[in-house]
């Protein structure tokens, strides 16, 4: 990414405000910096991408991912390479018999709407969305954005085994299998720590939505 020192800056401020401000005060970060430079200039066109389509395998499970998604963006928030990560969802729902198809989601970048837009392009039904910054989501179509299946906010702190987990488990609800809720790491000095590369990765994916080309299909 190419990061301006001036929008670190202004990023930076507006994050320490945030965090000192009480929670009915507090704004997007995103929406405060409306009209600042670009993190990226360019931005990349996905003209003559096929649009993403309806699946009809029953054992098909759809990961969507963000805009930015090996491209803009290569390694999650914690410098996990993102061609690994998609390896190793894909490894993990294939180990449960499933048949993993990857698309890119690009009208939101909200992980909870990804994976239910996933969802509902599923021939299972069972989807799984994965910003770029390594946040994930895992969603059943006939279920509303936030009633998620399950949920791994804490992007810095996973790792491989636990995105080939999280594989394993969309599988398993396709199967109709009893699952077993992953293991979430939880540290309270995550969030401060992160929260200026967070802004900036999530401004960096907003960056390069596209609605009118939607959902395309994606394998890099």
């Amino acid at each position: 990414m190419q990061i301006n020192e001036e929008l670190i800056r202004k990023i930076t401020e507006e994050v320490m405000r945030q965090l000192n401000a009480d929670a009915p005060k507090k704004q997007s970060c995103v929406n405060s910096l409306a009209g600042q430079d670009r993190i990226n200039p360019e931005k990349t066109s996905y003209a003559g991408y096929p649009k993403a389509k309806v699946g009809t395998d029953p054992k098909e499970v759809v990961i969507g991912v963000g805009a930015a998604f090996q491209r803009e963006i290569k390694k999650t928030i914690n410098g996990i390479p993102l061609e690994d990560v998609i390896k190793n969802v894909k490894a993990g729902i294939e180990e449960e018999g499933m048949v993993p198809r990857v698309v890119k989601i690009l009208d939101t970048s909200d992980v909870c709407f990804m994976a239910l837009e996933a969802a509902k392009l599923s021939g299972s039904g069972i989807g799984v969305g994965i910003q770029s910054k390594g946040t994930t989501v895992i969603h059943q179509k006939d279920l509303y954005p936030l009633s998620n299946l399950e949920l791994f906010p804490q992007a810095p702190l996973m790792n491989l085994d636990t995105y080939r987990k999280i594989g394993q488990n969309a599988a398993k609800y396709v199967k109709g299998e009893q699952v077993v809720p992953i293991p979430c790491t939880n540290d309270p000095m995550t969030r401060p720590k992160y929260q200026v590369k967070a802004a900036i990765m999530h401004i960096a994916e907003t960056e390069q939505l596209d609605p009118d080309m939607g959902i395309i299909e994606w394998e890099e």
